[in-house]
């Protein structure tokens, strides 16, 4: 009997896949903390006999090379990807046997990547599911331009010719099964949906419904910024990714966390926005744990920066330094949990902030007073409709032109709360005078304030 479990990377908009049958199985793209995939193989009582690799990855660590060493399963990676471990290269239409009637089968499907492949799992002949990585997404495909920008539009033109390669080959009930687009951004555009099928994307995907130039040309205006850490994901899965340590980090008392800030280290508040304003510690920087933690903090952090963590629990820590992993941020240099009274020393006070509504904004213009409106939102987003008068520095820029926001007091944005804040704590830790509008932006024109589209 055929299986497909889904692996659900949250933080970082990705899936990974455990698929077979009774006794053997084989995992699509695993994450870096291989310990939920073991769990999941063994909640089955399956054996996992392959590790399959789409692609060199751009947007996290592969787990893939360390599940494929501790359980002995073949490691099976692209022949066209150059990496520097051994493994077994799979070329288009190499097949191995996953179980008694199940066949996992290549399919080269570039466009993500020049070498980027394809699995089709076939149950008794006949395609069961396709596991389509980076290629086919949910009414989406995996963007084009991580590779070399020279190449993207050649990279655009392979994906409009894979997915209708994937759609030729199988058929309509197929299940399309995707690593990236439930938020990550190696996806072109987010995904519409929970699930899909060759058919269902044969009617509503660009890829399959648009004449190769207009697909084109669509898939290159919509690309957006890359994350910075992305540059560092390829040649660390290149290279071949260390084990995982997940052990609890070091202690971190008042003093040390003052002295990690003196320093110029990161001291990074896990707590709900809304905390955070109210008190923390100076200098600290605020990434919620529920938020997108490792995809903001890894694209802002400077690279190999030394990080702490501050948060309620123990357990918050375990969890974030979890999704860290996944980025390449493998050891934090501390943590301390409990109270933020606690994390600061004797005779020092707790920083905090105002957090406000667009409502609030629009009172405080209407009665004339001189504030700053600064939008952390990315092109796109501006694009589409901006506060007039607002300046614009989008989040993963502002570490690094703090410099360019005008004098006064700030009033920071995004199109929900949970960048503003992150761009709060930044503004704050510089010593500038803030308030984090923590709201959605269609709230904005609700409020009175003149919003300006192009």
């Amino acid at each position: 009997m055929f299986f497909v479990d889904t692996l659900e990377i949250e933080g970082l908009g990705n899936r990974s896949y455990l698929a077979g049958g009774a006794r053997g199985a084989v995992v699509v793209d695993p994450p870096r903390d291989i310990d939920q995939v073991i769990a999941a193989a063994a909640k089955r009582g399956v054996r996992i006999a392959y590790v399959a690799e789409t692609h060199v990855h751009n947007d996290y660590v592969t787990g893939g090379l360390e599940l494929a060493r501790v359980t002995g399963a073949s490691y099976l990676v692209p022949a066209g990807a150059r990496v520097s471990f051994a493994r077994t290269p799979v070329a288009d239409g190499d097949t191995v046997t996953v179980d008694e009637g199940l066949v996992l089968r290549a399919l080269a499907t570039p466009g993500h990547t020049p070498h980027h492949t394809s699995y089709v799992m076939e149950e008794d002949g006949r395609g069961a599911a396709a596991f389509t990585g980076g290629s086919l997404l949910i009414g989406a495909v995996g963007r084009p331009d991580l590779v070399e920008p020279r190449l993207t539009e050649e990279l655009a033109r392979a994906q409009h010719a894979s997915a209708h390669r994937l759609a030729d080959e199988l058929d309509d009930e197929v299940p399309v099964l995707p690593t990236h687009g439930f938020g990550s951004f190696c996806s072109s555009s987010q995904a519409e949906g929970d699930s899909t099928t060759i058919g269902g994307e044969r009617k509503a995907n660009d890829a399959l419904t648009l004449d190769v130039d207009t697909f084109v040309e669509r898939v290159l205006a919509g690309l957006d910024d890359v994350p910075a850490y992305y540059a560092h994901m390829g040649p660390a899965n290149a290279a071949g990714p260390a084990p995982v340590d997940l052990t609890p980090p070091e202690r971190a008392d008042a003093g040390q966390i003052a002295r990690r800030l003196a320093a110029g280290e990161w001291v990074v508040d896990l707590r709900s926005r809304t905390a955070f304003a109210e008190g923390h510690v100076a200098g600290s920087f605020n990434f919620e744990r529920d938020g997108k933690l490792a995809t903001y903090l890894a694209w802002l952090i400077p690279w190999g920066k030394p990080v702490t963590l501050l948060a309620d629990t123990p357990e918050h820590v375990a969890d974030a330094q979890r999704e860290l992993a996944r980025v390449g941020i493998d050891r934090p240099a501390a943590a301390a949990t409990g109270e933020p009274v606690g994390w600061v020393r004797a005779g020092e006070e707790l920083a905090s902030f105002p957090r406000a509504r667009f409502a609030d904004l629009a009172g405080v213009r209407e009665r004339g007073e001189d504030v700053v409106v600064l939008d952390v939102r990315r092109d796109s987003e501006r694009a589409a409709g901006h506060v007039e008068g607002a300046v614009h520095i989008p989040i993963h820029q502002l570490h690094g032109r703090l410099d360019e926001v005008p004098s006064g007091t700030v009033w920071v944005h995004c199109a929900g709360g949970m960048r503003a804040a992150i761009a709060a704590s930044l503004l704050d830790a510089a010593g500038r005078d803030v308030v984090a509008v923590d709201d959605g932006f269609d709230a904005a024109g609700e409020a009175g304030l003149t919003v300006t589209r192009h």
